[in-house]
């Protein structure tokens, strides 16, 4: 195991996404406890991207509660109806929010969040088990690379959970 990260001198986020991912496989490869390894993931994400927030909710009986995280301070609970973490569970699928003042019902943590992208993990009978909740102090901050990279990271938790 490693406890640094090299990435490229870069702000191509597809290249660090790239360079990211063996990484975080070789950190968590031979961890079988999944809230160590959400931990090491939500820290590898914020160093590698800086992002203002990076987190997980996990699935506990009728709503999602905060678990591993890196940035501020954060809600620690979140119905499956509310927000986009909550639409992003009950729709089963990646969630891109440009700006979060725009989106109905969103939740706001933090007044300092202005963009978001929330990815559901699914079990093995495709039902949503957690949440990966990235959020940026800067509007319009996500995209489809960020979708992409970031499908590809929870590929890796899914498997874990297996």
């Amino acid at each position: 195991m490693s406890e640094n990260l090299y990435l490229p001198s870069t702000t191509n986020r597809q290249e660090i996404y790239e360079s990211l991912l063996p990484q975080i496989k070789a950190l968590t490869s031979g961890e079988s406890d999944l809230t160590a390894n959400l931990a090491n993931i939500s820290a590898a994400l914020k160093e590698a991207f800086n992002f203002f927030w990076v987190g997980f909710y996990l699935k506990k009986e009728n709503q999602l509660v905060l678990g591993p995280f890196q940035g501020s301070i954060a809600c620690t609970r979140i119905h499956f109806n509310k927000g986009v973490c909550g639409h992003a569970y009950t729709t089963k699928e990646i969630v891109i929010v440009p700006d979060v003042e725009a989106f109905p019902g969103h939740i706001a943590c933090s007044s300092a969040s202005k963009s978001e992208i929330v990815l559901p993990a699914k079990d093995k009978n495709g039902e949503v088990f957690l949440v990966l909740d990235v959020d940026s102090d800067e509007l319009n901050d996500f995209s489809e690379v960020d979708a992409e990279g970031l499908s590809q990271i929870i590929q890796l938790i899914e498997e874990m959970a297996i």
